[in-house]
């Protein structure tokens, strides 16, 4: 028998009404008790809000174990990390975060070998609350633009930074929301892309408008020339930018919200700078993914899933740059998925004809790499990796580092190791440890590896298992994760998270969804739209196969996910109930049938469905968490944690899912409590080190509690 945690102190939800809502869609009933939760400063939900605060800050600060949690989370985290460099004119640019940083800092190493702070986010604000969103710097490596944004919100504010004296060149240009930046030659102009002005924009739909524009440094950005082409500004929400080493030519990409297809714009760009006019290459119609560039040799290359749905890379002339001229230079390989490719010039040499091409590649989410002749694109070797994980980045010399042609640096990470840089050396095919994370972290003795199940259809899918490497007898407490969705690959990487876990005893496994692109386009597509209940499926499939193994049982399983992982265990919870014993739900999309209502949620109904459309709704509904929470039904214990800086998913969707489960569970509040735990100053993505272990602790102590894992 499991012995979980049982507190003295009786707990008693705070009261929601349920209200009486109703709405016939599509000749459909569709039932909403607890929409007034969706208005954040309601004075009803404020008042419900702070009753949950204070439930939740009273239960979680009672749970044994927050004490060793808290140091074993620092003693991980403290490992820091360190980046691949890249490279402009001898200069080399790179992260790093050292223990005690709250924050990644960026650097310059110069020539001679000096190193200096370029950026330091906690020094540009001590509060910890601003977060460095991207930065590039230009060709010649003077000049830096950065973003940044604060308090969790990612409206970024972009800057321009003079590299050697640090100072400010321009004023900070706002409106820079995921915004793309493409240096052109000589750093006194750039194109990028920029959120139309709130009063140009449709009322609610400022989120969606971007345009691309060209800006030269120092003048009023009122003043940018903007950039078009036939339906460049059509549908599209978002774009990326880039122009060729060469200052020739400038691609612009444009996707509609997540939609997997891609359009693709090419201009050739005058000496008299001239406002180009883009000539379209391929458009929505054509229904493919596409990543085009213009490469050290001239020619327009193009990774693709054209054809080949763990994709291909193409290649052609910039003047000729449709699809029907595209010619396959690497073909699909059917065991592995192409993610990236770098120009790796051999020592000695500037003839672009002695290039050689390496491919990343990931083989069951586990990364390769393997070189290609640039020429005909014929294999020619392959690039050691140190074993079983992942790469944070990839990266060559600039034309401008001459001297340090014929290496590549390879940020890399795994289950156990935290994230560090490898060097290979062409000449001798080697690959050597560069810069290991700064930090020394005690990592637990644990085994990994990569385990097969088959999922309700039959298909084959894989999960990543962590355990103590003792091999004690009998199942243990388990953590599964994944996140199936958007064509994202879950990769083995170094989780502070996950080695704490298992330091305790406990197992972690993360498995490879569909939804996610571990195999593919294919992989993905077999996971969305009308397909979604087989990413649950998979995740349904991977808990039993954990008990089936021995290696946990169900009143020892849990499970947490984040965004569409969110989604993924609200719907895991209330499809099968007694699977899973404890869940964090974070930041999750839960009410399928209003998620288009808030926040991002338009840009995501190719992913996921409308409910505009009868059929679709019959998909969402199918599944939608919030819609299938039933009474008198026993929920495993349940943490929501929600951050109110959220700009992607609104908490809303936990409130409302929070008050339903509170309402119908039969679970005893305190054995099987139903929880919300909400942050201010911080949103969907990058936190600081303290927030993110503070809220760690909280979701480990409650997962622990509740399957039987007894801390230190």
């Amino acid at each position: 028998m499991v012995v979980v945690y049982r507190p003295d102190t009786p707990k008693k939800y705070p009261p929601a009404q349920r209200g009486e809502i109703v709405e016939h869609l599509h000749g459909r009933p569709v039932t909403d008790p607890y929409r007034w939760l969706e208005d954040a400063d309601d004075d009803a939900t404020v008042e419900w809000s702070s009753a949950q605060d204070r439930l939740t800050r009273s239960s979680l600060g009672e749970l044994p174990g927050r004490d060793w949690l808290s140091e074993q989370l620092g003693e991980l985290l403290g490992a820091g990390s360190v980046s691949a460099p890249l490279w402009r004119a001898g200069r080399r640019f790179h992260t790093r975060r050292e223990p005690g940083q709250e924050h990644t800092v960026l650097y310059v190493t110069e020539p001679d070998g000096t190193e200096r702070v370029l950026l330091d986010p906690s020094a540009l604000d001590p509060s910890g609350l601003t977060t460095l969103d991207s930065w590039l710097p230009d060709l010649e490596g003077r000049r830096l633009a950065y973003r940044v944004s604060r308090g969790g919100d990612e409206e970024s504010v972009l800057h321009v930074l003079d590299v050697t004296t640090l100072e400010l060149v321009e004023a900070p240009i706002d409106r820079c929301r995921h915004s793309s930046l493409a240096w052109l030659p000589g750093g006194k102009r750039f194109c990028y892309v920029r959120l139309l002005d709130p009063d140009e924009a449709p009322p609610g739909e400022r989120a969606f408008h971007r345009r691309v524009w060209l800006h030269q440094v120092g003048d009023d950005p009122a003043a940018d020339q903007l950039i078009d082409g036939p339906g460049l500004y059509q549908d599209h929400n978002y774009y990326s930018v880039q122009v060729s080493r060469d200052g020739r030519w400038l691609i612009v990409s444009g996707s509609v919200g997540t939609a997997p297809r891609d359009s693709i714009w090419i201009a050739e760009l005058s000496a008299d700078a001239a406002i180009p006019r883009l000539r379209p290459v391929i458009d929505q119609s054509d229904d493919i993914r596409a990543h085009p560039w213009v490469e050290r040799d001239g020619r327009l290359y193009v990774l693709t899933s054209d054809g080949a749905p763990r994709w291909r890379l193409m290649v052609t002339e910039p003047t000729s740059p449709e699809r029907e001229h595209w010619r396959e230079l690497v073909a699909e390989d059917p065991g592995s998925v192409l993610n990236a490719v770098r120009w790796l010039q051999p020592s000695g040499t500037s003839d672009p004809g002695e290039g050689v091409l390496v491919l990343a590649r990931s083989r069951h989410a586990v990364a390769e790499l393997a070189l290609h002749r640039a020429t005909d694109g014929a294999p020619s070797g392959i690039v050691a990796l140190p074993g079983t994980g992942s790469l944070t980045g990839l990266s060559v010399s600039d034309l401008s580092t001459p001297e340090q042609f014929g290496r590549l640096w390879i940020g890399w990470t795994d289950l156990v190791t935290p994230p560090e840089v490898h060097r290979f050396e062409l000449a001798t095919e080697s690959t050597t440890l560069e810069r290991s994370a700064p930090g020394r972290a005690t990592v637990p003795s644990v085994l990994t590896e990569q385990r097969e199940f088959r999922s309700a259809d039959g298909t084959t899918v894989r999960m990543f298992v962590v355990s103590p490497a003792d091999h004690a007898e009998g199942p243990r407490p388990a953590l599964l994760t994944g996140y199936g969705g958007f064509g994202l690959t879950r990769e083995p990487t170094y989780t502070a998270t996950a080695l704490t876990w298992v330091a305790a005893g406990g197992v972690y496994a993360l498995a490879s969804l569909r939804g996610g692109g571990e195999e593919g386009e294919a992989w993905h597509r077999a996971g969305m739209r009308e397909s979604k209940q087989r990413v649950f499926d998979d995740f349904h499939a991977a808990a039993d196969a954990l008990v089936t193994s021995g290696t946990t049982s169900h009143d020892q399983l849990a499970i947490m996910g984040g965004s569409n992982g969110g989604l993924l265990v609200g719907a895991a919870l209330t499809q099968r109930p007694h699977t899973y014993r404890a869940v964090v739900c974070s930041a999750p999309l839960l009410d399928m049938v209003r998620y288009e209502k808030f926040s991002l949620g338009p840009t995501w109904n190719d992913e996921y469905g409308t409910a505009e459309l009868p059929e679709e709704l019959d998909w969402l509904l199918s599944y939608s968490p919030y819609h299938h929470v039933h009474d008198e039904t026993e929920y495993p214990a349940v943490l929501f944690t929600v951050f109110d800086s959220d700009s992607r998913v609104d908490p809303a969707h936990a409130r409302k899912m929070c008050a339903a489960l509170q309402h119908a569970t039969s679970g005893d509040p305190v054995t099987r409590p139903i929880l919300l735990r909400r942050e201010t100053d911080v949103g969907h993505s990058t936190r600081s080190v303290s927030r993110a272990r503070s809220l760690a602790v909280d979701q480990l102590a409650f997962l622990a509690a509740h399957t039987g894992l007894e801390l230190p």
